[in-house]
């Protein structure tokens, strides 16, 4: 959006122009527990929370809020950029949400795209082999993963004894701070020491138990549910069981599923497929056979004249679905031939074939019109 196009911030808040400081808190702590998406579902809630968010940003800083009387919304587009406009303001929002019951680093990511204070852990991937007997039934695992823990020997600062030093860049704080001059005055600017990514601390030697990077490997056994109904590469998410760095949140788990071939059946969806040995005379003739399925034995008919490779369904009894119902075993009729005759085998193949020539030949003909 332009700054021709942005509203009023007074407006946006229902606040007059020489409202106090505490009148701009007060509107803004009822239009977030309005608007703030998780409790208000209507389409354009999360614009519109931030919004109201801006607008507080701006005029609960004495120095913004001056530029913004004296040259509107292209003061500040020439001053601030959209993360200085939230990450350099003396304003602070940890009062207002703590109140309302919002965790304030999820909303400056998830809504501006500001992270606050130490980096979340990378998440871990890893495969997950599941049978399809417990896919299909659901179960519970106990999966041995290797889990990140912050190295004691350094409490998690890759540093041995005595050798984490104050960063010469910043001072320790952490903090880069640029002030310039613009046709506005005076700005000042603070962002994340380059140098030390913002700990205000430097390695100067390396802790020797985890080579400097705080953090050492081990292997932990954890529970995990499969659902029922599982499918391969379904992903299980287990929070906070991923890579962590000292101070920061530890990143999740992912377990991709790995379903393993079956002896019997092939999984397509939520339908199985099973492939029935029968020889040419029970299609002939028809049959009932009993098959197995993943929960019991099914008895099903074969109708006379049945062709070879012909599929038959069973309703319900596939895989159950993540959505809710169940698919459908397909039953592939696979027709086996002796590998060698023996002479009642041939006598009676051959009187088969005397009858069945006339019939063969009538179709054939078709062949060769």
């Amino acid at each position: 959006m332009s700054s021709r196009e942005k509203k009023d911030y007074y407006e946006i808040l229902g606040v007059p122009r020489n409202a106090t400081k505490e009148e701009i808190k007060r509107a803004y702590r009822r239009l977030a527990l309005q608007y703030h998406p998780d409790r208000n579902k209507s389409p354009d809630a999360e614009e519109k929370f931030k919004e109201i968010s801006e607008a507080y940003a701006v005029l609960s800083d004495d120095e913004k809020r001056r530029i913004y009387d004296m040259y509107g919304h292209a003061g500040l587009s020439g001053t601030y950029t959209q993360e200085d406009i939230f990450r350099t303001s003396t304003f602070d929002f940890d009062e207002i949400f703590r109140d309302l019951g919002f965790d304030l680093d999820s909303i400056f990511e998830r809504f501006f795209g500001i992270r606050r204070g130490p980096p979340k852990g990378r998440d871990v991937v890893m495969d997950l082999e599941v049978s399809l007997e417990e896919a299909f039934n659901g179960a519970e695992k106990i999966v041995s993963v290797p889990v990140s823990e912050i190295c004691s020997a350094c409490g998690g600062s890759g540093a041995a004894p005595g050798g984490l030093k104050t960063c010469k860049v910043c001072g320790g704080t952490g903090q880069k701070v640029d002030r310039r001059e613009t046709i506005f005055g005076f700005f000042t600017s603070v962002t994340t020491c380059p140098a030390c990514g913002g700990s205000g601390k430097f390695i100067e030697k390396k802790c020797p138990t985890c080579k400097g990077s705080g953090q050492i490997k081990v292997m932990k056994n954890i529970s995990v549910k499969i659902p029922r109904g599982a499918d391969d590469e379904l992903v299980l998410r287990i929070p906070e069981m991923g890579e962590r760095y000292a101070g920061g949140k530890p990143g999740d788990l992912l377990l991709v599923v790995r379903l393993k071939p079956h002896k019997l059946f092939t999984r397509k969806g939520d339908d199985l497929y099973l492939d029935l040995p029968v020889s040419i005379s029970e299609l002939a003739l028809g049959s009932r056979i009993m098959i197995p399925t993943l929960d019991g034995k099914v008895e099903i008919n074969i109708p006379s004249g049945t062709p070879p490779g012909h599929i038959l369904t069973i309703k319900g009894k596939g895989m159950p679905s993540m959505r809710g119902g169940r698919g459908d075993l397909k039953v592939r009729l696979k027709v086996v031939m002796p590998k060698k005759l023996s002479h009642e085998h041939r006598r009676l193949y051959e009187q088969l074939y005397d009858l069945e020539r006339p019939f063969v030949e009538e179709e054939r003909r078709l062949l060769k019109d």
